[in-house]
């Protein structure tokens, strides 16, 4: 898979694809061919990289899941869960902080405890409802 820098290693993770870039300026400046993602296997596509000086994140990221409707993600909770430990193990700390710099945007607090993730941060309600069983 070539992204913008054309240097990415890439990990299957569930059914999401992480794919590692080499900078923060090259997560931020994608522009990726949502119908070329759309047409590949899997859920989404979790870009990152490590964060640049002058920034309270440990790293960077955008996600791209076109094939079931969403172009682009804002902050997306199940990513994190998947970067904190890729991050974590790099890293070499269990409490790290997560950037995605989509247009909207969002801080991820991330601590990892062995197979479990824990996210901190502030979100938006957007739909509220009732699950109510047949």
């Amino acid at each position: 898979m070539a992204w913008a820098s054309g240097r990415s290693s890439s990990d299957a993770t569930a059914s999401n694809t992480l794919v590692e870039v080499d900078g923060e300026a090259t997560v931020r400046g994608l522009t990726p061919d949502l119908a070329v993602l759309a047409a590949l296997p899997g859920r989404g596509f979790m870009v990152t990289a490590a964060a640049g000086s002058g920034t309270a994140a440990d790293f960077v990221s955008r996600f791209f899941a076109p094939g079931i409707g969403i172009d682009e993600d804002p902050v997306t909770g199940s990513a994190h869960c998947a970067l904190g430990p890729f991050w974590s193990e790099r890293i070499g700390r269990r409490k790290i902080v997560g950037q995605q710099v989509s247009a909207r945007g969002g801080t991820v607090g991330v601590e990892v405890w062995g197979d479990r993730v824990t996210l901190t941060g502030r979100a938006v309600t957007v739909v509220e409802g009732d699950l109510i069983p047949r």
